[in-house]
């Protein structure tokens, strides 16, 4: 892909915006960028955490598997977001997640050690980063509460509504979230057996709030939704 098309990418990346000209092109050399095909991995459980990935177009599923042999789904990363960040908290350390592509996914990747390199150079990317990390952070504190204190509709719900503030396309009042995540995923993020997010879904769509298929998800009534999560 050509460079050109790379370094447009990375200056409309949120986190790299008080980023000079000629580090941008310093940070240009030294990503590449590459295509992910729809359900590959893009790194195991295992693996030296010595790179960090830019997310520009698609989604990402990050998960670990538990000593069961189940699928845990920590989180979901959007274009514009970073993961794979573990190098920077615990340099040297092995990852212990799974990170797959749920869509045909645009990455850029770098080495930590580069990054950590612009970052001491730049006290403003530093400052970005810091905030972001936090803010990850938090994202995971505020499922806590969710898990402990709401029942399984409100969780089901919850996540319903924040997935589409976050992936969802609205035309003619109806958002639009494609492809759809499966009952299961879903599941994996509320704390809930597929059966019963079946059942909440089913229960969803005969209220003519959403209606789904394995391609899509839809919301036809957005705000009947978040009155449910309240």
């Amino acid at each position: 892909m050509a460079e050109k098309t790379k370094f447009w990418y990375l200056k409309h990346f949120n986190i790299l915006e008080s980023v000079d000209k000629a580090t941008m092109m310093k940070l240009n050399d030294m990503t590449t960028m590459s295509t992910v095909k729809v359900n590959q991995p893009i790194y195991f459980p295992d693996e030296q955490s010595s790179s960090i990935f830019f997310l520009k177009e698609g989604r990402v599923k990050i998960s670990r598997i538990s000593p069961e042999g189940q699928e845990v789904i920590l989180d979901i990363i959007g274009p514009g977001e970073l993961f794979g960040e573990l190098g920077l908290v615990d340099p040297g350390s092995d990852r212990d997640e799974i990170a797959q592509a749920m869509d045909e996914v645009l990455i850029c990747t770098m080495r930590v050690k580069d990054f950590e390199s612009m970052m001491r150079e730049n006290s403003g990317l530093n400052l970005r980063v810091t905030k972001w990390m936090g803010l990850r952070l938090r994202k995971f504190e505020e499922r806590i509460p969710d898990l402990m204190f709401k029942d399984v509709k409100e969780r089901i719900v919850g996540f319903l509504t924040k997935y589409a503030e976050e992936f969802g396309k609205i035309k003619d009042g109806v958002v639009t979230i494609k492809p759809a995540l499966s009952h299961q995923d879903i599941g994996y993020l509320t704390g809930c057996a597929r059966q019963t997010v079946t059942t909440v879904l089913n229960k969803l769509r005969s209220d003519d709030i959403i209606d789904f298929d394995r391609k899509q998800f839809l919301i036809k009534n957005y705000n009947k939704l978040k009155t449910l999560d309240t």
